[in-house]
């Protein structure tokens, strides 16, 4: 009971931070979009490496990189989570907060197309009724906005098939998160000093308590996916997925009621829709995970003498 109270604690406090987030972000400016995603791929890496070497574990990542389908799947979900900081970034600072938060209530949705688009999964039929809501729900969601919510779906584009790149292989979180920053870390590293070398750099003009801003969003970064990875070691699945509503339900509060952004009859009938179609889907798979429980143990009773 300790071990699921201490994971859901962890659960609790990795949602709470990506929460939080749209709070985080503005106070990065006048740094643009892509100066924060590439202080944010540096600050990690040099912050996971302190890490690694107090946890001494250098050898998961030596074998992360020598093994060549890890190393290419990790290089592929590195490319993915930059573009998802990118948007994620973009939308919070140009007044986009509410739509970012619809990104991650309908991540759970496009997971689970991805699962049949790449593994020919079968869906049930309230995954097929939760899937057509949201299908719905973005139609009446680009009537209202006159176009479709962009950031939104990249958003959710982008992390569910991140997420679908980390189940094909397994590594653990701070090992992955080295190896993944690693592979943008150059690129950063290099678009930092020419925006600095070209005067467009904000770094070491906007004074110290800026730059260690900058820098704090390394930590920012690795702490939330390291209180995940515990949380998911602990908690059954079920569990976590009921947990990661609480990012996108905090966005949309502080979008709402910090950042006063409109939420007209039309919208909020799409995030209605939206609600309705993760109700339908964690429903069915509680019921789902009940039934899977009920037959493991069917199979561990001891058959009659």
């Amino acid at each position: 009971m300790d071990e699921r109270r201490a994971g859901t604690a962890a659960g609790l406090a990795a949602y709470g931070l990506w929460g939080v987030f749209p709070l985080y972000f503005p106070l990065l400016e006048p740094a643009g979009g892509v100066e924060i995603v590439a202080h944010r791929i540096v600050w990690s890496l040099l912050f996971v490496a302190v890490l690694l070497t107090v946890l001494r574990r250098w050898a998961l990542v030596r074998a992360a990189v020598t093994d060549r389908r890890t190393l290419l799947v990790l290089a592929g979900a590195s490319v993915l989570i930059a573009a998802n900081w990118l948007v994620f970034v973009y939308g919070v600072n140009s007044g986009h907060v509410v739509e970012t938060s619809l990104g991650y209530f309908i991540n759970p949705l496009v997971s689970v197309l991805l699962g049949v688009v790449v593994f020919a999964e079968r869906l049930r039929p309230l995954q097929w009724a939760a899937v057509g809501l949201a299908a719905v729900a973005v139609v009446v969601l680009t009537v209202d906005h006159g176009r479709p919510p962009w950031i939104a779906l990249a958003l959710a584009a982008t992390f569910g098939s991140y997420g679908l790149l980390k189940k094909l292989v397994r590594v653990e979180a701070a090992p992955g998160l080295f190896v993944e920053t690693a592979v943008t870390f150059l690129p950063a590293l290099v678009l930092l000093a020419v925006l600095q070398a070209t005067g467009r750099g904000t770094a070491g003009s906007e004074g110290a308590g800026h730059l260690l801003l900058l820098a704090a969003s390394g930590v920012a970064t690795a702490v939330p996916l390291l209180l995940f990875a515990a949380a998911a070691r602990r908690i059954p699945l079920s569990t976590v997925g009921l947990l990661q509503y609480v990012t996108p339900l905090m966005q949309l509060a502080l979008g709402v009621f910090v950042f006063h952004e409109p939420m007209p009859p039309a919208r909020l009938a799409g995030f209605a829709i939206v609600w309705a179609a993760l109700a339908v889907f964690t429903v069915d798979s509680l019921r789902s995970a009940r039934a899977a429980g009920r037959r493991a143990a069917a199979g561990q009773v001891p058959a009659a003498a």
